[in-house]
Parts: structure tokens; sequence; C-alpha cells
């Protein structure tokens, strides 16, 4: 990912911070009053405003100066999104056998994190690609993987990679347990803020969007 600083926006300022996933759906309706309905993406996009979890003057000089330093919105960045961080519940602890994250063939030893949502009707794989660093659990049927001897993951694309001569045996089951940023990038390249609107309870709008990888 070009353009990517691997530094989290400030953690307090995040959590109360509004927003969530967003799809876009084409909606055609027929003569008939029949819908025809057609998803124009094949991964969802989150959006966040960062403006509701700033409530002093300090922390939005903190935000200002994360905004100068990404240069508005050239530099991408993580983003803990408080409702979905972990392979698990919120309330959890990751565990190995959270996710599936493939099926061995003896052979193949590169898998991509991944988190599943839903499971009967239509479930939606999602690409986890900024674990965070020193909670990535992996096993194999079952079995932990130490790290780094026989596993190890890159955490600014979660790239799960084993060594030489321990790929997973074909037809074993790969999984993991983590915890994970959303990479985001401001939306805008301008904050603007009335000080005495601020003071009085007015919130900046500080628009934030994941990045599509």
């Amino acid at each position: 990912m070009s353009g990517f600083h691997e530094v989290r926006f400030p953690a307090g300022i995040a959590r109360g911070a509004r927003g969530g996933p967003e799809r876009l759906t084409q909606v055609v309706t027929l003569a008939s009053g029949r819908e025809v309905r057609n998803s124009r993406w094949a991964q969802s996009r989150r959006r966040y405003d960062a403006g509701f979890g700033i409530r002093t003057l300090d922390a939005l000089a903190e935000v200002v100066a994360f905004f100068e330093e990404r240069r508005g919105r050239l530099y991408g960045f993580r983003w803990r999104d408080r409702l979905d961080w972990k392979s698990c519940a919120p309330s959890a602890t990751p565990a190995a056998s959270d996710q599936q994250i493939g099926i061995g063939d003896g052979a193949t030893r590169v898998f991509q994190l991944c988190k599943l949502y839903g499971g009967l009707h239509a479930p939606y794989v999602r690409r986890i690609t900024k674990p965070v660093a020193g909670t990535v659990l992996i096993a194999v049927d079952g079995v932990a993987k130490p790290q780094p001897a026989v596993v190890s993951c890159d955490h600014a694309s979660g790239l799960i990679t084993f060594a030489v001569g321990h790929a997973p045996p074909a037809g074993s089951v790969v999984s993991a347990g983590f915890a994970f940023d959303t990479p985001v990038r401001f939306d805008t390249d301008a904050i603007e803020v009335d000080l005495s609107a601020f003071e009085a309870g007015d919130i900046p709008r500080i628009p934030i969007v994941e990045i599509a990888d």
C-alpha cells in the first residue's frame, strides 16, 4: 500500500468517533414494480467522523498535528474501530481457532489473514491487512504454531508465511486469531474550526474513509 504511515490515529479520540461500514448498491425499479439490485462494490468500505471524539482544545490540537503530518489526504494511517477490531467478539480474547484463513495443500506457505462475517445465506470474507503486532496467533488443525520458528506475520500486509519445510499438509485447516486496525485516510484536505463555536459545543467535522487495497 503506497503512501501509508504505520501509525495509529489517537485511540482516545477515535473511541468517541462515529461511523461504520458502507456499501454501494444499485437499485432499479422495473415497470412491474419489482426491483433489480446489484452490488457495485465487492468489498465494503468504512467511514468515520473523528470530530465526535474531540472534546477539548488539546485533543483538537492533537488531531490537527496528526492531520498535518499525514499531509491531509496524502498518507494513510491505522484506525482502531472499537466495534470491529478483533478476530472474535469485542469483549473476548483472540484465540488461534477464531478464523479459518486457508486449507493446506502441502506446498502453499503464504496465507492472507481474513475475517468472516455471517455464515448461512451470504457470508462475507474481509481481508485483514493491518494486524496488530504481538497479537497474531496461528494454528494448523488446532495445534498452535510457534513464531517466528515455524510461522511469521507481516504486520503491514496481513500475510502469514510458514517457514520452508513447514507448509501445512494437504487438507489441514489453517486458522488465526488477532487484533487489527483499519487502514484509512483523511477524506478532506482542510480542517475548518470556529473556535468560538467549538467552545460552545459545536463539533468540527473530520471525515475519515477506509482505504481500498
